[in-house]
């Protein structure tokens, strides 16, 4: 089965979960998923061992359908997570552009509609508030505003073309706006999703962990593969950094001496 499969297979248990036992992934997910499948190539062979110790055939092949549904939930959250930042990007660009047509149109607007009081009135109106989305529903305002009034802006040589480009601009930061909110909402659906069947993941992991752990506690040939080497390679990696902080400490200490004496050397002597 592909993972897609997997994903449709475990959704309706993923999606009642309870959100109070979801957890999300302390190592990067691709590494822990690659593990979770080498774990299940591993314990085949100790299927009959593990059996009299409560992980039977039908719980130990349920863990790749788990890994695979991880796996394509990752896949849908990355999706929607360089979109958003694709979306951030493209906001930064555009932003100062918007913010710059906005003002443009209501001295534009001020000006050309000097003499009438009602649309003075409505251009007060959507001046009023500050932020971005009160920037995109200005844009929109003041096209719609403008289409209406077209005479008083032909008559100051305004370019109307800028009525559509604001009308455009309007959709486009508005796109861009809720994008960007969407991954920033602690309730992503696609983010959620993930950790749903991260949790669901690392339930089964954790399990044939321990129970392998368990039967083999003598057999290290056997026990070796029931451990995490991703976090055997973080500790390692750990310890060899701070082996090498005092190493580091000693060298700049016995710098500091050898400079000492030179630098006292070249201070003016005390009368």
């Amino acid at each position: 089965m592909a993972n897609i499969d997997h994903l449709n297979a475990k959704r309706d248990l993923l999606m009642g979960l309870d959100p109070a036992t979801l957890k999300e992934p302390t190592v990067p997910i691709d590494a822990y998923v690659q593990e979770a499948e080498d774990l299940y190539q591993w314990a085949i062979d100790d299927q009959v061992a593990l059996d009299f110790a409560g992980i039977n055939a039908q719980l130990l092949n349920d863990l790749p359908v788990r890994a695979g549904a991880c796996r394509e939930a990752q896949s849908l959250w990355n999706k929607e997570y360089r979109t958003s930042r694709e979306a951030e990007k493209q906001w930064k660009d555009l932003a100062p552009q918007a913010y710059d047509l906005r003002d443009q149109l209501l001295h534009a607007f001020r000006y050309a509609y000097r003499n009438l009081p009602e649309q003075l009135n409505s251009i007060a109106l959507i001046a009023e508030g500050t932020g971005h989305a009160d920037m995109i529903q200005d844009l929109n305002d003041l096209a719609v505003l403008g289409r209406s009034h077209t005479q008083a802006l032909t008559d100051i040589g305004f370019d109307l073309g800028q009525l559509d480009t604001a009308a455009l601009q309007s959709v486009t930061m508005a796109t861009l706006l809720a994008e960007i909110n969407g991954l920033r909402n602690s309730n992503n659906e696609a983010k959620m999703l993930r950790d749903r069947a991260f949790t669901h993941l690392k339930e089964l992991v954790d399990q044939l962990r321990s129970c392998g752990k368990y039967v083999f506690w003598k057999n290290p040939e056997r026990l070796k593969g029931y451990s995490s080497n991703y976090w055997k390679r973080t500790k390692k990696k750990a310890a060899a950094e701070a082996n090498q902080k005092p190493a580091d400490a000693k060298q700049k200490s016995a710098a500091d001496a050898k400079q000492k004496p030179a630098a006292e050397a070249n201070q003016s002597p005390t009368v």
